[in-house]
């Protein structure tokens, strides 16, 4: 679908910051408020409840929200719940006769996988680029961010957030979210938030309109081959514990500095950003099974 919003943002004037400026001029320091418009695209997940899965991004700020279905029909969406952490933003939409996508299960998702990209790009309604799964697992795009992505070659570009990246058998595997370019158009790197990590959080913010974090209560890097070595490690992925939070889960569960983690819940981690992003992704009072290596000997808690 194709997601239109309307809304307000704050705007400062620069010479607002100078103190002088201010009290030479006697302005008094009100922020003006701009109106804007912006377009981009959506994926309905549940027809039966008319819930649209975007990115949290495109609907920031706005005040106004309209989805555009592919039969022309024009339908005003309300927000279920946003996660800028992860990017995922929930819609709910009042309609009959709305078609869902069936989801892929992203973890089965391999290097080389013909994928396409759908969305809404510069505003040309329901446009379609095809390419390959370039990478999984990328991270370190946005600092502050849980990310897991699957970069793509597949065209993505201003407008595509929040479309759909579909394999071959038309099941969703991805939510196109962020591209990396130098002139704002695609260069052939694109990412998509994967379908599980997407459903995870979608969960969250249809029961409780926001994503409730669990907390490990660790501090951590990523492991290092000369650090591996000094510790006698025998593995170079993981992520290494360098303190442990007093009265944490991860204190109470027998977790001490020095550990290394090499998998929760039976997935790999690679490092100190898989850590965060498997740990970030459960809910609070979940259990969690977590394989480590302390003195080089394997370990389970």
């Amino acid at each position: 679908v194709n997601i239109a919003t309307r809304g307000t943002v704050e705007q400062q004037n620069p010479l607002m910051n100078d103190p002088f400026f201010r009290r030479f001029f006697d302005i008094p320091n009100t922020p003006q408020r701009r109106e804007f418009q912006s377009a981009g695209s959506g994926v309905i997940v549940d027809a039966k409840n008319g819930y649209i899965i975007t990115n949290a991004h495109v609907i920031e700020n706005a005040t106004e929200i309209t989805v555009t279905l592919l039969d022309n029909r024009s339908l005003t969406a309300t927000v279920v719940g946003k996660d800028p952490g992860s990017d995922v933003a929930v819609l709910k939409v009042q309609a009959a006769n709305l078609t869902q996508v069936p989801l892929a299960d992203s973890d089965r998702a391999e290097v080389g996988d013909f994928v396409v990209a759908i969305g809404n790009p510069f505003g040309l309604g329901h446009t379609v680029t095809s390419g390959i799964v370039s990478a999984l697992g990328r991270s370190g795009i946005n600092p502050e961010g849980y990310e897991d992505f699957i970069q793509t070659d597949a065209s993505i570009n201003p407008g595509n957030s929040g479309g759909a990246l579909v394999n071959l058998g038309g099941e969703l595997v991805g939510i196109n979210s962020a591209i990396l370019s130098r002139t704002g158009g695609n260069i052939g790197i694109g990412f998509a938030i994967p379908s599980n990590m997407m459903k995870t959080v979608m969960n969250q913010l249809v029961q409780f309109g926001e994503v409730r974090r669990g907390v490990l209560g660790v501090n951590i890097q990523t492991l290092t081959p000369d650090i591996a070595e000094s510790l006698d490690a025998g593995s170079t992925q993981g992520a290494l514990v360098s303190q442990v939070v007093e009265g944490s889960a991860a204190e109470k569960a027998g977790i001490k500095a020095g550990d290394i983690v090499t998998a929760v819940n039976g997935k790999p981690v690679k490092d100190a950003a898989g850590l965060r992003n498997s740990i970030g992704l459960l809910s609070i009072g979940e259990k969690v099974d977590i394989a480590l290596l302390r003195d080089g000997k394997p370990r389970r808690v």
